[in-house]
């Protein structure tokens, strides 16, 4: 998770905190897990449409 947030804040130039609401906003708004949603971004094994910070 903590990889997670870092890439998108680093990525979207955000805070922590910002990153970490987007990636727990896109799980709920997709009946996702949160950890796979992080995996996923991690491992850019799937388009995460819509992940914005």
């Amino acid at each position: 998770m903590e990889q997670a947030k870092g890439r998108l804040a680093e990525r979207q130039s955000v805070d922590m905190e910002r990153a970490f609401t987007a990636l727990r906003g896109y799980a709920r708004a997709h009946n996702r897990r949160l950890s796979d949603v992080a995996r996923a971004f991690i491992d850019d094994s799937e388009p995460l449409p819509g992940l914005v910070a």
